[in-house]
């Protein structure tokens, strides 16, 4: 019996111990097994996805340069509103109850539907032209909020694009500016406009375009006023029309600037602004700071600092229009 007991000890230790070793490695293929987490971004647009595609190619560059490969380490729901407001709310809350890790908002409309919707999903606007005026955050240094970006906040440029305007049309004395008053920084833009008009000497005459069915309605009344030219400010509602805008201008034979190069790039005469795909391509380093931990109240909301001239040379061509060798060599781009 002396012998039995220390064998049937030693077999029901070896037993325990085998068990646990075992229990043990097949732990770690459970753990090892466990599926990566893929973030999920909102990306929230109020235009249709045909009307600025090269901003949205150039947020996925961003994304890919820091290493992001769309399907494969991260997932976006798009959700675009094609030009209806009133379905902001809904798509911001459904990206809110699909719980994704940020969602990046294409301007004031979109950034404002995504604060109703979530305080706790950081928000990162690609573009806003006032984030302080319209209550998004603190301050540009200090966001102190779920929200951070970039903004546009520039309503002198407004008064830029009619300097270079009437370098290109010396003669230009009545000018047709088109806007709407619901854009917001669309009062801050026009009165930049009106200030440079009153110190070039030119007559200012308004439309308001709320809806784009008024669009026709006030190149009439620029037909009337005997414009001499046009110039359109930041709007969602004209941006959604730029192809109508564009081609009602170069029929009325009207020389135009606009604010986003997409415009001289579809044959508007000119454009000077902020380089938007800029903008959405620096977006995706706030993607990939707040994935990592950074938080938005913690951002600084950055200004722009790259600006473009675009000039569309076919169209000064269909116009009747030379343009001034003085101008054409402030050009970034020249559309042939």
């Amino acid at each position: 019996m002396k012998k039995i007991i220390p064998i049937a000890l030693s077999t029901l230790l070896f037993a325990l111990t085998f068990s646990g070793a075992l229990l043990l490695a097949l732990s770690f293929p459970a753990e090892a097994q466990q599926p990566t987490k893929i973030p999920r971004i909102g990306y929230l647009i109020v235009a249709f996805p045909s009307t600025s595609p090269a901003r949205t190619e150039a947020f996925r560059q961003g994304l890919r340069e820091l290493g992001y490969v769309e399907g494969k380490n991260i997932v976006i729901e798009y959700r675009y509103a094609e030009g209806k407001r009133d379905r902001l709310p809904a798509f911001a809350a459904e990206l809110a109850r699909l719980k994704v890790d940020v969602i990046v908002s294409g301007g004031p409309q979109t950034t404002r539907s995504a604060k109703q919707a979530t305080v706790t999903i950081p928000i990162v606007m690609a573009a806003d032209s006032d984030p302080v005026g319209n209550g998004f955050v603190a301050s540009l240094a200090h966001p102190g909020s779920n929200i951070t970006g970039l903004a546009t906040l520039t309503p002198e440029i407004s008064g830029k694009r009619l300097e270079v305007l009437k370098e290109t049309v010396p003669k230009l004395s009545r000018l047709a500016v088109l806007g709407s008053s619901t854009e917001p920084g669309n009062a801050l833009s026009l009165r930049e406009t009106e200030l440079t008009a009153g110190a070039v000497g030119v007559q200012i005459q308004y439309l308001e375009v709320p809806d784009p069915k008024d669009i026709g309605t006030a190149f009439h009344a620029a037909s009337r006023g005997r414009a001499d030219a046009i110039l359109v400010l930041p709007s969602t509602v004209l941006n959604s029309r730029r192809t109508q805008i564009v081609d009602l201008a170069v029929k009325s034979r009207l020389p135009a600037i606009y604010f986003t190069a997409e415009w001289a790039e579809d044959g508007g005469l000119m454009s000077y602004g902020v380089n938007f795909n800029e903008l959405f391509r620096r977006a995706a380093i706030y993607v990939d700071k707040i994935l990592k931990g950074r938080k938005p109240a913690d951002l600084p909301v950055e200004q722009p600092t790259k600006f473009e001239l675009v000039i569309n040379l076919k169209t000064a061509k269909q116009i009747g229009l030379t343009i001034p060798p003085d101008v054409l060599a402030l050009a970034d781009k020249v559309v042939r």
